[in-house]
């Protein structure tokens, strides 16, 4: 009888990316981004809601005037967050690409459906129990789902695709803008009829109350009232906190999640896409390519992020006069080209070889940066809600941006040292032994052994 072999094939290994895989670049501008997201972050852990966009509820001038323009929407508002939506895009392909190199058939978009599902509790997690309310976890697990079926495009389509959702998210921008103005006209018109010649109906007496509701917004008074509420608050117990952040973050879902939010993420996404298949992100690229970059950039972004901001400074933030008096809202598209300037500015500086130390301490920040973003959260709470020292609201704005340091050196130390004995951060671990739905080494000398 002949000897029959039994010959099992060899499964590929699932597992997370090692270090000699990592491209460092990615991590550095992970890091640097991750920092940066502080920033604008600060000022919705330290202060009320509606301090964090209006400085004239507390007639603020002089550093703390400048800490909100530069820091807020005058120059860095949202372009952090821009950097790092695109770092999750090009990261979309990194993750499925690497899966499919080793696997076949439908598995790796199983892996990755499991990864963003459980992205999507820690955002949970991270607005419900650390009480963010502007946490971007939950809305990245949606986008990323959503950006997946198009990893495959070539750049020139996925440019398209960014263009496409830019220009949606403007033509939404002014439906809404135009949709107040109408409330505003009609309510108007409204106020000079004579009731006793007319009587108002039901509709009518809807569009006067929707007309007193923009109205009240812009009331200095009411402005004062719900920031005393709102501080009250969050320093009363984790149940008042709560209450707020469930309300911040319910008003934020309402108006901009699904109309904004989700539309915004995809154009970084679809552009990290393309920096990515293009060698933009790894440096690969010409140095005066960054250098124009930078230059059109923030030479055009910053004009126009002040001529958005003009009629709120010209109108002392009275919503009621603003939407009467704006013509056009653009406030996606100077975003998008001050964030385009400053990665520009990054990459430059990277390209010029002379701050490798910057590049190399942010690397492991990179590398942990879900973990940091949880952290920033966490110490933030510790320091600002009741829960904790309970000091929101207390500081001045400018003030604010000593917490940053603060925060900002503790996670560049920890980082470098952590990432020194393990192989990832504890969240990054976690996220990726639920991902794989298996115990990850933790201990690099473990991970060599295996």
């Amino acid at each position: 009888m002949p000897l029959i072999t039994t010959i099992r094939p060899v499964l590929p290994v699932v597992e997370p990316i090692g270090q000699s895989e990592r491209i460092p670049i990615l991590d550095s501008l992970r890091g640097i981004a991750i920092l940066g997201i502080l920033l604008m972050n600060i000022q919705g852990f330290g202060l009320p809601h509606l301090l964090v966009f209006d400085v004239s509820i507390l007639n603020e001038t002089g550093l703390n005037y400048y800490a909100w323009y530069i820091f807020g929407p005058g120059v860095f508002e949202g372009s952090m967050r821009a950097i790092f939506s695109m770092l999750f895009g090009a990261g979309t392909i990194i993750f499925i690409s690497r899966l499919e190199i080793r696997m076949k058939h439908l598995k790796p978009i199983g892996i990755f459906f499991r990864r963003q599902v459980w992205l999507a509790f820690f955002g949970l997690l991270n607005t419900y129990v650390l009480l963010w309310s502007w946490d971007i976890l939950l809305p990245y697990a949606i986008c990323g789902l959503l950006v997946l079926p198009f990893r495959r495009l070539k750049p020139r389509y996925l440019l398209l695709a960014a263009s496409i959702g830019l220009v949606l998210i403007t033509i939404n921008e002014n439906l809404q803008l135009y949709t107040q103005k109408a409330t505003i006209s009609k309510g108007e018109k409204l106020t000079a009829i004579d009731t006793s010649i007319r009587k108002l109906t039901a509709t009518d007496r809807d569009d006067l109350a929707a007309l007193n509701k923009i109205k009240q917004q812009s009331n200095p008074e009411q402005k004062k009232k719900k920031v005393e509420e709102q501080i009250a608050e969050v320093r009363r117990s984790y149940v008042g906190l709560f209450r707020y952040r469930r309300e911040v973050r319910t008003d934020e879902e309402a108006k901009s999640m699904y109309s904004f939010l989700t539309w915004d993420i995809l154009l970084f996404m679809f552009l990290g896409m393309v920096f990515f298949k293009t060698g933009i992100f790894h440096g690969e690229v010409k140095t005066r390519f960054y250098l124009w970059l930078a230059v059109l950039g923030l030479g055009i972004g910053i004009p126009l992020s002040y001529l958005y901001l003009k009629p709120d400074l010209q109108y002392h933030y009275n919503h009621f006069e603003i939407v009467k008096n704006r013509q056009f809202a653009f406030y996606e598209l100077q975003r998008l080209v001050h964030s385009l300037g400053i990665f520009g500015l990054i990459m430059v500086i990277y390209k010029s070889g002379r701050f490798k130390w910057l590049f190399t301490i942010m690397r492991p920040v990179g590398q942990m940066a879900f973990t940091n973003y949880l952290m920033q959260s966490l110490l933030c709470g510790l320091f600002f809600y009741g829960v904790g020292f309970g000091m929101f609201g207390e500081l001045q704005r400018f003030e604010l941006y000593y917490v940053v340091v603060v925060v900002w050196l503790i996670e560049i130390v920890w980082s470098n040292l952590w990432l020194k004995y393990f192989r990832f951060g504890p969240f990054e671990w976690t996220w990726r032994s639920l991902t794989y739905w298996k115990l990850q080494p933790m201990k690099k000398s473990s991970a060599r052994s295996a």
